[in-house]
């Protein structure tokens, strides 16, 4: 157990861009190891050219860079995997933390798979047990009734935190560290090969600062322009619940909930959405909701800083009115 130290942060990065779920990872991470007086430690895998300074800045006392030019510049999972597992199983870290993001989600399982040890997914909480300095790590469960929380008895102790979860770590340029480059592993006959990576829809929700989404009380696929509109004039974007998407009116690219997109935007507006459990998992951080429905007793209304009780098809065009009308 004593040969494991320090707390390491996988850092996700696409076309050389360091993703911003990793920034928030750092900034836990380093509140984790100075409680158990533990040194905080990043796995890069990517090009040369990516500026890994950025991560000591960010609160990185050292950066293990896996560099390559090629292989990492596709989301084949089983490259990274295999490169992950070599510096963990070299440097040994007690704690590993991976985003849960879409390829997060696909890397973390098979690293701790590879490992034999336990891994948490979806957390929204991490903290140190004071009594046997172990990590505590906390996540919904019973679709968000509780939160569970979870120690792992393996080490390393891994789990994958929700983007939007924890503030970024702050900037420092003052701050100091070692950047330490290792050569890339290759697969040797690697049964997978990644042909090409088709993007669905370039759009991305979750930094948004307006969301404007709909949910069963839109009738067709069509209705959706008018929530654009809405969400037009307001300078924000589209989003849905998962039963609209489930039925093809939009891409998933748009989801708002827990097995979507999580979303803390300035301004939620939850069009025709009871507020399922599932939905408000991904909403609810909003700095303001407003909620409009035709059901008084919709749960939403419970969790919204407004409420309009009414049609959509009525009120949803009223306020586009009165916005355009504001902004002549």
């Amino acid at each position: 157990m004593k040969n494991y130290s320090g707390v390491m942060v996988f850092v996700e990065q696409k076309n050389k861009e360091i993703h911003r779920v990793s920034y928030e990872l750092l900034g836990k991470a380093r509140e984790l190891a100075d409680q158990i007086n533990e040194e905080v430690v990043c796995c890069l895998c990517g090009p040369s050219e990516i500026d890994a300074n950025e991560l000591i800045y960010r609160g990185a006392d050292k950066v293990f860079h896996v560099q390559d030019e090629e292989i990492f510049g596709n989301p084949e999972v089983m490259t990274y995997v295999e490169n992950i597992v070599k510096i963990i199983e070299e440097k040994k870290p007690e704690i590993c933390l991976f985003g849960a993001t879409s390829f997060g989600r696909s890397i973390a399982p098979r690293v701790a798979a590879t490992l034999k040890c336990g891994l948490t997914a979806d957390c929204t909480g991490l903290a140190i047990d004071e009594e046997d300095m172990k990590l505590v790590q906390i996540r919904p469960a019973f679709s968000e009734n509780i939160l569970a929380h979870i120690k792992s008895q393996y080490l390393p102790q891994m789990a994958t935190v929700r983007y939007k979860e924890f503030d970024e770590a702050k900037r420092d340029e003052s701050k100091t560290g070692e950047i330490i480059n290792f050569s890339s592993v290759k697969i040797k006959n690697n049964p997978i090969e990644v042909l090409e990576e088709i993007t669905e829809e370039v759009f991305n929700i979750t930094d948004a600062r307006v969301v404007v989404s709909a949910g069963k009380g839109l009738k067709s696929p069509e209705d959706f322009k008018m929530i654009e509109e809405l969400a037009a004039v307001l300078g924000g974007v589209v989003g849905s619940s998962r039963p609209l998407v489930e039925d093809g009116f939009i891409s998933k690219a748009h989801q708002v909930g827990y097995s979507g997109n999580r979303v803390k935007p300035n301004l939620y507006i939850a069009c025709g959405i009871s507020g399922a459990p599932q939905h408000q998992a991904g909403m609810k951080e909003a700095d303001m909701i407003l909620a409009i429905n035709s059901d008084p007793s919709a749960p939403i209304f419970n969790i919204a800083d407004y409420g309009i009780v009414g049609d959509i098809y009525e009120i949803v065009p009223q306020m586009i009115e009165k916005i355009k009308n504001k902004k002549a």
